[in-house]
C-alpha cells in the first residue's frame, strides 16, 4: 500500500543502465532558465522596489541605478559564464572555492550557498503567499502560515519526482509572468519615449544640486546604499554553475546559453521596473508594492471598446508575479541538494546527501532543504519583511568568494593564456563589485536580523569541520587495517575448489575490496572454523551524484563492483573455500541487498549472512547519522523473513584508547 502510494506521489524508479537516461533527465537552455532563472527574475518583486524606495527623496539617481544593475547582472553572469566553461561538471562557488583557493574558502563558499537556498525558498513560498492572501479577506490570513507548509511540502513532493518533471510543471507559471511583463514594461517605457531628452536634463540638474547639498560623498552613500540593499535583484544568477550536472549536452555550451537567457532576462526586467517607476513618478502606498501601483498606473484604464480590461491584466500580471515566487523557490529545490551533494562527496556533509533515489534525484537533499526551509518560516512566523533582511548576505559571500578564486587562477595563468589580461580584468571587477555590496548589505543588516543568517552560516562550517575530521578519523584506522589485511601471505590456489551442494553456505555482504570485507571473511572462519564450505559474496555498485555523470560512469562502476567480487573470490580460493559473486547496480543500497539475499536463500542450502559493521565505543546519534547501518537494517529485514543474519563487528576506539 504505502509503495503503491509512493509510486503515485512521486512516479516509479528509472532505468540507470538506459543508455539514453541522461538524455531524457537533461535540461535544454530553455527549461535550464525556467527551472534556475526564475529566482532572480521574482527578485524584481521586492529588489527594484527596495533601492528605490532607499534613494528618498534623491529620485533622479535611479537613472544611474538603472545603468548599474544592467552592467552588474552582465558583469556577474559573464563571470559566471567562465565559470562553467572551467567547471563543467558543477559545484559553482564551492567546487571554485575549493580548487582555486582552498578547502576552508570553499566549504564557506558551500554553506553560504545552501543556507542562501534554504531562505530562497522560505522567502519564495513566504512572497508567493503574501501575494495571494492580499487578494482574500482579512479573517482568511491566519492560514497564511499553515498554507506556506503546504506549499513547501507540496513543493518538495514536486522534486522528488524528477527536476524535469518539477521544471515542466511550472513553465506556465513562468511563460505567464515574462510575457505580461514584458508587454507592460515596454509600454510604460516607450508610451513615454519622449520624455526621456527631458528626464536626462533633469537628472543632470538634479545630480548637481544634490551634490551641492549633500557633497559627491553623500551623494555616492545614498547611491551605494540603495544599490547594495537592492542586491537581491541579482541572487540566483549563480544557480546554473551549481547545477550544470543536470544539463544537456555539451554541458558548457547549454550552460552559458541559459546564463546568456538569464542575464538578458533579468537586466530588463528589474531595470526596466526601475526605469519605469522613474517615469511614472510612482509613489509608496500603503498595502500596496510599487509593482502593484506601477501596474495599475500603465494598464488601469486599459480598455478594448466599451469593454474595461485594464484591471483583469493588473491582477493577470500581479498573479503571474506572485506565481512565479513559488517558481524561484525552484532554484532552492534544484540546486541546493547538488550542493551539499557535492559537499558529501568530499565528506563534509554526511554521505548520505550524495544517494540518489529511484527517480534519480538527491533525495535526502531535497527533504532537508524542505524541511529546513519550514524551520525558517516557523522562526519568521512566514514575514517577508524580516525573510528580506536574512536574505541575500551569504549569496554575495559566495560572489565575492568565487570570483576572487577566478581572480588568483587567470593571474596564475597568465603565462599559458593569450587573453588574461581582460579575464582577470573581469575576474577584478566583479570580486571587487560584489565585495562592497557584501560589507554594505552586512554592515546595515546585521543589527536586524542579519546575525541569524551569520550564525546559522557560521554553525554549518563548524558542523561541516566537525564531520569531515570523524571520517577522516575513521579513514585512518580504516587505511591501517586495508595495509594488514588485503596483503595476507596466503599461497596461490593449486585447485579451485568445488561447489558443496548439501554443505552450508555463508552469503558474505561486501563493498569495495578493502580490510572492511577481509575482516568480515576472517571472522567468520575465526568464529565457525572450516564450517562453511561455501562463501558468496554480494555488493552493490551504489550509484550517487558523484558517479551519475553519464552512462559509462555507470559502466565504469560496475566494472569496478565486479573486479573487486572477483578479487574476494580468489581470496577465498586461497583459503581453501570454494566462493562466488553476485552484484547489482542500483540507488537503493538495502533494498538491493535484500533481494540477492533472498534470491540467494533459494539456491543455496543452509545459507547463513554475514555483514560486517563499524561498531563505535561511544555510540550516538552522530555517528549513526555519517555510518550506514547497513548491517543492522539488512537484519531487520531479513530476520522476518526466516533467513539468519549474523552481525560481525567492527571495532572504533576513542583516539586515547586506540593510542
Amino acid at each position: 500500500m504505502l509503495d503503491r502510494l509512493r509510486d503515485l506521489l512521486i512516479g516509479g524508479p528509472k532505468n540507470l543502465l538506459d543508455p539514453r537516461i541522461h538524455h531524457t533527465l537533461a535540461l535544454v537552455a530553455f527549461f535550464a532558465w525556467v527551472g534556475l532563472g526564475s529566482d532572480g527574475l521574482s527578485s524584481s518583486s521586492y529588489g527594484p522596489q527596495e533601492a528605490f524606495l532607499q534613494l528618498g527623496v534623491h529620485r533622479h539617481l535611479a537613472l544611474y541605478l538603472v545603468v548599474a544593475v544592467v552592467l552588474t547582472v552582465f558583469l556577474i553572469s559573464a563571470s559566471y559564464s567562465q565559470i562553467i566553461e572551467l567547471f563543467p561538471s558543477g559545484g559553482g562557488g564551492y567546487l571554485v572555492g575549493t580548487k582555486l583557493l582552498g578547502p576552508a574558502p570553499g566549504i564557506v563558499s558551500g554553506c553560504a550557498l545552501v543556507v542562501d537556498y534554504i531562505l530562497t525558498i522560505a522567502i519564495s513560498v513566504a512572497s508567493g503567499c503574501e501575494a495571494i492572501f492580499s487578494l482574500l479577506p482579512g479573517p482568511l490570513h491566519i492560514l497564511k502560515l499553515p498554507a506556506e507548509f503546504v506549499c513547501v511540502a507540496g513543493l518538495t513532493a514536486l522534486n522528488l519526482r524528477g527536476v524535469k518533471e518539477s521544471v515542466l510543471v511550472l513553465v506556465p507559471i513562468f511563460i505567464s509572468f515574462m510575457l505580461s511583463h514584458i508587454l507592460l514594461i515596454l509600454y510604460g517605457i516607450f508610451g513615454h519615449g519622449m520624455a526621456f531628452g527631458g528626464l536626462i536634463a533633469a537628472t543632470v540638474s538634479d545630480t548637481r544640486l544634490a551634490v551641492s547639498d549633500l557633497g559627491l560623498v553623500g551623494v555616492l552613500a545614498v547611491f551605494l546604499r540603495a544599490f547594495s540593499l537592492g542586491g537581491g535583484t541579482f541572487t540566483g544568477i549563480e544557480a546554473v554553475s551549481n547545477s550544470t550536472d543536470i544539463l544537456r549536452e555539451p554541458r558548457a555550451e547549454t550552460g552559458k546559453r541559459t546564463m546568456l537567457y538569464m542575464a538578458i532576462s533579468l537586466s530588463f526586467t528589474a531595470g526596466g521596473i526601475l526605469l519605469c517607476y522613474l517615469l511614472h513618478d510612482v509613489q509608496e502606498e500603503t498595502g500596496r508594492t510599487l509593482n502593484a501601483s506601477l501596474w495599475s498606473l500603465l494598464a488601469g484604464g486599459w480598455k478594448i471598446g466599451s469593454l474595461n480590461v485594464g484591471p483583469a491584466v493588473v491582477a493577470i500580471t500581479l498573479l503571474s508575479e506572485g506565481a512565479l515566487l513559488f517558481v524561484a523557490a525552484q532554484t532552492g529545490f534544484v540546486a541546493g541538494p547538488r550542493t551539499l551533494a557535492a559537499m558529501a562527496v568530499d565528506q563534509w556533509v554526511p554521505k548520505r546527501f550524495a544517494h540518489l533515489s529511484e527517480r534519480l534525484v538527491t533525495q535526502n537533499g531535497i527533504i532537508s532543504m524542505g524541511v529546513a526551509a519550514a524551520i525558517v518560516l516557523f522562526y519568521t512566523h512566514g514575514l517577508v519583511t524580516l525573510l528580506v533582511v536574512m536574505y541575500s548576505i551569504n549569496v554575495f559571500l559566495t560572489f565575492t568568494l568565487t570570483q576572487a578564486g577566478m581572480v588568483r587562477h587567470w593571474w596564475n595563468e597568465r603565462t599559458r593564456l593569450a587573453h588574461w589580461r581582460r579575464r582577470l580584468f573581469l575576474a577584478s571587477l566583479g570580486t571587487f563589485v560584489t565585495a562592497g555590496i557584501l560589507v554594505v548589505t552586512t554592515v546595515i543588516k546585521i543589527r536586524h536580523g542579519g546575525w541569524v543568517t551569520l550564525g546559522a552560516t557560521g554553525g554549518l562550517v563548524a558542523f561541516c569541520f566537525v564531520v569531515r575530521g570523524h571520517y577522516r578519523r575513521v579513514r585512518r584506522m580504516l587505511s591501517t587495517l586495508d595495509e594488514v589485511l588485503t596483503n595476507l601471505p596466503l599461497p596461490e590456489a593449486k585447485n579451485v575448489p568445488e561447489l558443496s551442494v548439501d554443505g552450508p553456505t555463508a552469503i558474505v555482504l561486501v563493498e569495495s575490496y578493502a580490510g572492511l570485507g577481509i575482516h568480515t571473511l576472517l571472522s567468520v572462519q575465526r568464529m565457525f572454523p572450516r564450517h562453511f564450505r561455501n562463501f558468496v559474496f554480494c555488493s552493490v555498485g551504489l550509484v550517487d551524484s558523484g558517479q551519475f555523470k553519464g552512462v559509462q560512469d555507470v559502466h565504469g562502476l560496475e566494472e569496478k563492483t565486479r573486479a573487486d567480487l572477483e578479487r574476494y573470490v580468489q581470496l577465498a580460493h586461497r583459503m581453501g573455500f570454494y566462493a562466488e559473486f553476485r552484484y547489482t547496480i542500483g540507488t537503493d543500497l538495502i533494498g538491493e541487498l535484500e533481494g540477492m539475499c533472498l534470491d540467494l536463500v533459494k539456491e543455496f542450502r543452509r545459507p547463513v549472512v554475514f555483514a560486517g559493521q563499524l561498531v563505535f565505543e561511544r555510540e550516538n546519534l552522530f555517528t549513526r547519522t555519517l555510518h550506514h547501518e547497513t548491517a543492522f537494517s539488512i537484519q531487520r529485514r531479513l530476520q522476518f523473513g526466516g533467513v539468519q543474519v549474523i552481525i560481525l563487528p567492527i571495532r572504533v576506539w576513542e583516539r586515547q584508547r586506540a593510542a
